[in-house]
């Protein structure tokens, strides 16, 4: 049985590598680092998606490999990485994942500071901050690592998740990666308590209810942990900020946008998230918003409130996008989960008023 290990940033040597071979210091702290180091969050350090990104990190291929088989244990497909900037599918072009690590991030080494993990349903997601050396400095890049498990040691999907603007040359646009069964919300049925709350009360068409979700929070709910690079730090936002926050955002939700999710991993304190967007034509003509995988988390105190709301996406940045550079158009793109408009509710799907059996 693997030990489940307290995990406390302090616990690291401050800008420093954990094995002692390096002085240089962070560039930038982290914004998850900065508003997580103090918390009690639980790390299985033989976590095989753990023991994964620490053999990437290290260039060591043969390891890396190890986690997975020649094809996923339930379909005939082969094993893969999905990351920002590209799909690996099976074990040669997860080796070239491996060998392209360091240098896809202009690096010469890199170390791993795992943070908060949520291990459930058959997946992991571990949040980490991948520590990644240049010549004179050390530059901290929050990640979202998603694993879905073939065994309790072994991988068959990896799954990362980061802002673009920490990967040099990325565009701000990611593929898709779940194929949506229908282009509607996800159902809240799925989910739990503050989460369902929080998720009907924000994706309910035709208006957000603020209220409604300022009532899920806790005091001092964090929001925040995986920002675009740069983007300051708010430590515990007071309710008066988050109320803002959820203000900016009813200006486009539902009405421009939804979120479908795709999987969810959910350990009774953190529930994450894999969305896709579906986007309707009011929500391209008015902000470019265009189909795109994200990701969240969302954390549950003692109270059964929300006391941290983690989002990693690139919202905001559509027109930002040089199709020049991606091998995708932008009329290809801009087809991909459009609706002309969303229906009333969420998660509504039209019934059948008869059953065919």
């Amino acid at each position: 049985m693997n030990l489940l290990l307290k995990h406390t940033m302090s616990d690291e040597p401050d800008h420093h590598r954990q094995d002692g071979m390096c002085q240089m210091k962070i560039q930038e702290t982290c914004n998850l680092v900065k508003m997580y180091e103090n918390t009690n969050h639980r790390i299985d350090e033989n976590s095989p998606e753990l023991l994964f990104i620490k053999a990437v990190c290290a260039g060591q291929e043969v390891e890396a490999l190890s986690f997975f088989r020649e094809r996923k244990l339930f379909s005939d497909e082969p094993p893969a990485i999905d990351t920002p900037y590209g799909r690996f599918a099976g074990l040669d072009e997860i080796r070239d994942f491996v060998k392209d690590w360091l240098q896809r991030f202009n690096a010469q080494s890199a170390y791993v500071t795992p943070v908060i993990q949520t291990i459930a349903n058959g997946c992991i997601g571990l949040e980490a901050a991948i520590n990644f050396e240049t010549v004179d400095s050390i530059e901290q890049v929050p990640m979202f690592i998603i694993a879905d498990l073939r065994t309790p040691d072994l991988l068959d999907e990896i799954r990362i998740y980061c802002h673009f603007s920490y990967v040099p040359g990325l565009q701000a646009y990611r593929h898709p990666i779940f194929k949506a069964a229908h282009l509607e919300m996800g159902d809240p049925s799925l989910l739990t308590g503050a989460v369902r709350e929080y998720y009907e009360a924000l994706h309910h068409v035709p208006a957000v209810d603020v209220d409604r979700i300022m009532k899920t929070f806790g005091e001092g709910c964090q929001f925040g942990g995986y920002d675009r690079k740069g983007t300051p730090v708010h430590q515990a936002a007071d309710r008066e900020e988050l109320r803002a926050i959820y203000e900016r955002m009813s200006l486009y939700i539902p009405r421009c946008v939804g979120m479908r999710y795709e999987t969810i991993i959910d350990d009774g304190r953190t529930c994450i998230i894999e969305w896709v967007h579906i986007v309707s034509r009011v929500g391209q003509d008015e902000r470019a918003r265009i189909a795109m995988s994200g990701i969240a988390a969302y954390e549950r105190g003692d109270n059964g409130l929300l006391c941290s709301v983690r989002i990693s996406d690139y919202a905001g940045s559509e027109r930002t996008i040089d199709w020049s550079q991606l091998e995708i158009s932008e009329e290809e793109a801009k087809a991909v989960n459009f609706v002309e408009v969303f229906p009333a509710g969420v998660g509504q799907k039209p019934q059948s008023s008869s059953i065919n059996c």
